[in-house]
């Protein structure tokens, strides 16, 4: 197999290796999140507490403080007794702003000046000193050690699809750009009530924020990434925007919609894009359903956008160069036309979490904790590390669905650190396997790729065509091989 300079192997399979890592996105639990959240348990706290839903790790907590003796107790119980809110998620939500907004214990200490702080934090001042008194006293750095298997259980269990959620939105948007200015950080907290999803930007950080649930609430983390990705493209380019800004007449008559959004057209703007990619990021058949909806519910430019991304994803320009090709092409005739029909919606669809409990998981293996531990290195671009815990796994394990992964990850490593031939043997390696759907269809997008740069089109054509044959191949996957037959029938 021949192959062009080893800098092109890099640049073209840059968006797919993009895809394959998160290291945009960090997932773990925060001290000053679970000191806050401990506190206002003790204090009165008690949200929820029969649901079944609620993690093991909040009961215990609150039966561990309640058998210690706390000097800063009373006074706790006092100020969250003069801080009460109407409902209990505004109460929630409040406490966990002021845990966000300031340094970790034991400290407690506003990371900015009062009149930057959100107002919901800054209206709990006075609350810093106490924490700081409540961290010594009830010996929070201890509990918090003693929670930390049950948080990387919870952590666990969300790696995988959060990993590909946001691989998929990394890989749809073309984002091989660094973040160092930026980061998206979430955070998953246990002695919250369930069922819960908070977001929060604060300058340049942008954190989210889940409870426990029955099931990961993935599909809200993956559109908090898509904010966090957009919402920044939609800031630079709001005087092309701005444009267009007649259309917002209409929003305001949807009654479902948010207010903010009916103030707010740059806003509103983000928000149809973001429902517009993620109808194109759904299940088969549930696309044209997401787009409708959000229609019905104001979000007037989501069909606009919905039918051009099919032409964003047959060119190669990343979506941050063609954004303001999209906005600029919006006929406010045909749009006027078009929701000038619309009968909007009288409230807006409500998704329900399930309540059950899930079954316990099966203790990991060995070669799969040493995979997941090598997956996250890999995503921090720690790939000298990566590598020997990928080639680790290999030596625990004769699984050889485990083993594809391995190799898996050996192989984009491989080709990461410009060696393309190596990267090839290994991807094909991994399929001689028994790769899940995930591992196999993305092997044969790289194979492809690599085909491609060689200049040997029918072996990667037969490489994308047989990704798209995968039973639940992955939908990063997926999309780009569609999109490489695409092309090629285009030059014909």
């Amino acid at each position: 197999m021949s192959h062009q300079p080893l800098a092109a192997v890099c640049l073209i399979l840059a968006a797919c290796l993009s895809a394959a890592a998160a290291g945009q996105g960090q997932l773990d639990a925060s001290e000053s999140v679970f000191t806050v959240m401990a506190a206002i348990n003790a204090a009165g706290y008690d949200a929820d507490i029969d649901s079944p839903s609620n993690n093991p790790l909040r009961l215990a907590i609150r039966r561990e403080l309640a058998a210690r003796k706390i000097p800063c107790l009373d006074e706790l119980k006092a100020f969250f007794a003069e801080h009460r809110q109407k409902s209990p998620s505004r109460e929630y939500s409040q406490y966990l702003s002021f845990a966000l907004s300031t340094s970790e214990p034991p400290m407690f200490e506003f990371r900015a000046v009062m009149n930057e702080v959100a107002p919901d934090a800054a209206a709990l001042e006075g609350l810093g000193p106490l924490l700081t008194r409540f961290h010594r006293e009830a010996d929070i750095a201890t509990l918090w050690k003693k929670s930390q298997p049950a948080i990387d259980q919870v952590i666990e269990r969300y790696h995988a699809p959060v990993t590909l959620a946001v691989r998929d939105v990394n890989a749809y948007l073309r984002a091989t750009g660094s973040f160092s200015r930026r980061r998206f950080q979430i955070y998953v907290d246990l002695l919250g009530a369930p069922n819960q999803i908070n977001i929060r930007s604060y300058a340049s950080e942008y954190y989210v924020v889940v409870t426990p649930s029955a099931e990961p609430q993935v599909n809200d983390i993956r559109h908090a990434y898509l904010h966090f990705m957009i919402d920044p493209l939609s800031i630079r380019y709001s005087e092309d925007i701005d444009k267009k800004k007649s259309l917002i007449d209409f929003a305001a008559g949807a009654p479902a919609l948010d207010e903010a959004y009916k103030q707010d057209f740059l806003l509103l703007t983000s928000e149809c894009l973001i429902k517009a990619v993620e109808s194109r990021l759904a299940p088969a058949g549930a696309g044209t359903v997401t787009v409708d909806q959000a229609l019905k519910e104001g979000y007037i430019l989501t069909p606009y956008f919905a039918e051009q991304l099919p032409l964003y994803e047959k060119q190669e320009t990343a979506m941050r160069i063609y954004l303001p090709e999209m906005i600029n092409a919006i006929d406010l005739r045909k749009e006027t036309r078009r929701l000038d029909g619309v009968t909007f919606a009288a409230e807006r669809a409500v998704r329900k979490a399930k309540h059950a409990p899930e079954a316990p998981k099966a203790a990991q293996s060995p070669a799969e904790k040493t995979i997941e531990e090598a997956e996250q290195v890999y995503g921090k671009k720690d790939y000298e590390k990566a590598k020997p815990l990928f080639a680790r796994a290999l030596r625990e394990t004769d699984d050889r669905t485990l083993q594809a992964r391995g190799y898996f990850g050996l192989a984009r490593i491989a080709v990461l650190q410009n060696d393309p031939e190596l990267g090839d043997k290994l991807f094909r390696k991994t399929l001689e396997l028994t790769p899940d759907p995930f591992t196999k269809s993305w092997s044969l997008v790289y194979l492809g790729r690599l085909a491609e740069i060689a200049k040997e089109t029918e072996e990667a054509l037969q490489h994308y065509r047989a990704a798209l044959e995968v039973q639940g191949a992955a939908p990063g996957a997926r999309q780009a091989a569609e999109k490489a037959l695409g092309d090629y029938r285009q030059k014909k």
